[in-house]
């Protein structure tokens, strides 16, 4: 299968390489559900501070930044992601049969490990887990192994994602004195925050390990910084313990944050991969040959109660398949745009678009009353 990749090593240079990964898909597309801000929210803190090519100050954030304001609009916009998921999930499921390149395998693998977590009650809250990276039972000891790395030690700079298993892998970071790299939440309203332990107090730490203090405390990066990021710690459905094949929540976030990164230069395939997940998210029926070329595969599992060195063949990505990502999901995340615009712009290449998709609608919710009584 051939696919266009631009990679960015230095002076956003053009380069055309040739991957070949799966041998079983004959396309090969990003999860699409993430939700665009409306005009009221325009002036936000992160589209104040998160122009392209524009460093925030953590004073000015300080001072502009409404903690309530944020909170709600995380909530409601996740809400709506979570319910377009289920719904994209349940058709893919159903089209399974008329697709060559079905992704129901995925869906199906997803929906067992979220049931069992249920059904066991090795989830915590936020609950349900469906359609979530899970909270599970035992994440604080899991973080703990994760500490106790060799890799996580010797790390400067750890990119975290900002689920709530991954809290106090995020404390770890920072009470350690180490730089911390979070995205922000779907990438909906900006790029990646970098904290350090010099911008908190210990009365802010570990409000600073939250989404909303990350936005709160964090510096944002714009995608000329030059940093180095020795850690990537990632969240996790499910994971092969023998392959190091993973399966995120399905809208390939994860994906994109890994590909802008390898495009920085500030990551490479020598870059550890690490999750933590609860044992019972361990599987073994994710099939290696139907991963798509964008899949990250992980070095190292950490659980409660083992640590898992994969030791994966599986390739790591190089970068963003711009032949691969739909007009739909473009338009949604603000810095590719930005991204592709430039890239465009320095090398005089009109980039490669993916085809176009229907994105799913959003859920009618019920009324929290009706909620409250289920």
């Amino acid at each position: 299968m051939e696919a266009n990749l631009i990679r960015i090593s230095s002076g956003f240079s053009f380069i055309k390489s040739i991957q070949n990964h799966s041998s079983s898909s004959s396309s090969l597309s990003f999860s699409s559900s993430t939700i665009s801000l409306s005009k009221k929210n325009k002036s936000s803190i992160f589209l104040q501070k998160q122009q392209f090519g524009k460093l925030g100050s953590s004073s000015s954030n300080k001072e502009s930044f409404n903690e309530t304001s944020f909170e709600v609009e995380r909530l409601t916009l996740d809400s709506k992601a979570r319910d377009e998921m289920a719904q994209k999930a349940e058709k893919e499921i159903k089209q399974e049969e008329e697709e060559e390149d079905s992704k129901a395998w995925k869906w199906k693998i997803r929906k067992r490990v979220w049931d069992l977590m249920e059904a066991d009650n090795i989830a915590q809250n936020p609950r349900p887990v469906h359609h979530r990276i899970p909270n599970f039972v035992g994440a604080a000891s899991a973080a703990k192994n994760m500490g106790g790395l060799e890799v996580f030690r010797d790390a400067k700079c750890v990119k975290v994602n900002p689920d709530s298993p991954q809290k106090q892998v995020r404390f770890l970071t920072l009470s350690e004195g180490k730089k911390l790299l979070t995205p922000q939440p779907r990438l909906r309203t900006g790029f990646f925050s970098m904290l350090e332990s010099s911008m908190l107090t210990p009365a802010t730490l570990n409000e600073a390990c939250t989404s909303v203090g990350v936005a709160k405390f964090g510096r944002p990066i714009s995608l000329d910084e030059k940093i180095k990021v020795d850690l990537i710690v990632i969240g996790s459905v499910a994971v092969d313990p023998k392959t190091g094949a993973r399966l995120g929540k399905g809208e390939g976030f994860a994906e994109l944050e890994y590909g802008m990164l390898r495009y920085m230069g500030a990551i490479d395939d020598t870059t550890p991969v690490v999750t933590s997940v609860h044992d019972r998210q361990l599987v073994d029926d994710i099939p290696v040959e139907k991963l798509l070329i964008h899949d990250v595969p992980v070095d190292i599992i950490c659980t409660p109660t083992q640590v898992i060195f994969t030791n994966t063949a599986i390739p790591k990505p190089q970068g963003i398949y711009w032949d691969k990502l739909s007009p739909e999901k473009l338009s949604q995340i603000r810095i590719l745009r930005e991204l592709k615009s430039r890239i465009e712009r320095e090398t005089g290449q009109k980039l490669p678009c993916g085809p176009s998709e229907k994105l799913p609608p959003t859920a009618q919710r019920k009324p929290i009353a009706q909620r409250k009584r289920r």
